[in-house]
């Protein structure tokens, strides 16, 4: 089976899709698919090429991903919250031919004269046409399970994205075993409030409904008391966000408004007991909690429905092997902290033009995440710390090496660190601190001004402290423990 035959799972007068405005039933979704898929073929959309998407939630988000891949193209799903030199960089390493967007991007100022940027489609311009005009049909690909599917650009320590690239194979096998070990049936009515382009709720909430004729209910941002009127009004009976949703729905939520529920689940980053026990309090259900990361698909380990473990990730889900390395190699001992590593067909091919970071990442079939972790005596998995200086800002990975070298950019500064400190609302936020250069001062507010042009909002360091000097050890590299003991003035 391939990524786009989801489609085809549902019975074709079922709901299939749910958004402002608009239902399609699984017929539907699938002429209109097919309408996309005729429209690109037409516009040049050909086998193998890479095909950037970049749009908030909607039904023509899984319209346009879907029409690419049964072209046998490659999906690019951009972040639509970052800037346009970031996304620049993206289209330029992944060799984008042609971009699906939801808006036009002024791409200009970061390609020279002799560079084109990529042509664009815009989503409402192709249901414009499809309104009053037929394409012929596109002929039929021949596409095997282990072809490429989807490129996920993930940032890397250096500070430099690399693309994650997945096969049909990984992202289907991987929602096959999510669905599973959630005990998700045609029933269920999936939220979709996380962004598409986002691993956790493409393969999660989008494929895993899919796969199972189930129904997706599509919110194009998070509105606390909207997504609770809709989780209520809609039916919804399946809930997947980031800890910071779910701090929201304990304060604002009443019990009656999510007793539909079948399940609550957590992702993108470790969830605060404090928020799990008000969450609780509040609804009398429980939030379960996973673990995984975009080279996996996304998902590795979930808890078991009625066996959960407070702090713990849970167990590999099925046909998911997780071990923890010590640094010789060695498997660790129960409880004893290493690496974790992962194997199974949800595993990434590799990174994306990246034949040395691939083989640093995957050795001897086994993927290594940069995680560290311990394994408990009946096999629930702890993350106890990340081994790479990762920052998790609302289930988002900022990488502090990227902001500082943007930081570094700023003529006032001298030298720069960034860390991440915990956060009740957000998980974790960006705090900056700034050497300044011998003779000038440092303007926080035209800094932040800077930095708004060159990182996603979410990047931002909420936080920003002027000190004398970083804190060195002798071969000259930064201690950020001990920047995490410096307290704001």
């Amino acid at each position: 089976m391939l990524v786009n035959q989801l489609i085809f799972r549902g019975k074709g007068d079922k709901i299939a899709l749910r958004e402002k405005g608009a239902t399609y039933s699984y017929s539907q979704l699938q002429a209109r698919t097919n309408h996309f898929r005729n429209y690109l073929y037409a516009r040049g959309v050909r086998e193998k090429d890479n095909i950037a998407l970049f749009a908030k939630n909607s039904a023509d988000f899984i319209f346009s991903y879907m029409a690419v891949v049964s072209l046998g193209g490659v999906v690019v799903p951009l972040n639509t919250m970052l800037t346009s030199r970031e996304i620049s960089f993206i289209l330029k390493d992944s060799r984008v031919k042609h971009m699906i967007t939801d808006k036009t991007l002024d791409l200009s100022g970061q390609y020279q004269d002799s560079q084109v940027p990529p042509a664009q489609f815009l989503t409402t311009q192709i249901s414009r046409e499809l309104n009053h005009s037929t394409y012929p049909a596109a002929p039929g690909v021949a596409i095997q399970d282990s072809d490429p599917c989807a490129i996920l650009y993930t940032s890397g320590t250096t500070g430099r994205p690399k693309g994650a690239l997945l096969s049909h194979g990984n992202l289907l096998m991987n929602s096959r075993s999510f669905s599973e070990a959630t005990g998700s049936g045609a029933d269920d009515n999936f939220l979709c409030v996380l962004p598409m382009f986002h691993s956790l709720a493409w393969t999660c909430i989008v494929l895993t409904a899919l796969y199972k004729g189930a129904s997706l209910t599509i919110l194009e941002s998070f509105l606390p008391k909207e997504v609770i009127a809709t989780i209520r009004d809609q039916g919804v009976t399946t809930v997947i966000g980031v800890p910071a949703m779910y701090g929201f729905y304990a304060s604002l939520a009443r019990p009656e408004d999510l007793a539909g529920v079948r399940i609550f689940i957590s992702g993108g980053a470790s969830l605060p007991l404090e928020i799990i026990n008000s969450f609780y309090e509040k609804t009398g259900k429980p939030v379960i909690e996973g673990y995984g990361l975009s080279e996996a698909s996304p998902a590795v380990c979930f808890n078991p429905m009625h066996a959960t473990k407070p702090g713990s990730v849970g167990l590999p889900l099925p046909g998911v092997e997780v071990k923890i390395a010590k640094p010789d190699g060695s498997e660790a001992d129960c409880r004893e902290v290493g690496e974790l590593i992962t194997r199974g067909p949800n595993v990434m091919l590799g990174y994306y033009g990246l034949p040395v970071e691939s083989a640093k990442a995957l050795r001897n079939g086994w993927l290594y995440t940069g995680d560290l972790a311990y394994i408990d005596e009946e096999g629930y998995i702890f993350i106890v710390d990340r081994k790479k200086d990762l920052v998790i800002v609302s289930g988002l990975n900022v990488y502090p090496r990227e902001v500082e070298e943007v930081l570094y950019q700023y003529p006032a500064v001298k030298e720069a660190a960034v860390i991440g400190m915990p956060d009740k609302k957000r998980g974790e936020i960006v705090r900056a601190f700034v050497v300044v250069k011998e003779g000038m001062k440092l303007n926080k507010k035209d800094l932040i001004i800077f930095l708004k042009t060159n990182l996603a909002s979410y990047k931002l360091p909420r936080e920003i402290m002027e000190i004398d000097s970083l804190p060195k050890n002798a071969t000259g590299k930064i201690l950020k423990k001990e920047l995490r003991e410096i307290q704001p003035r």
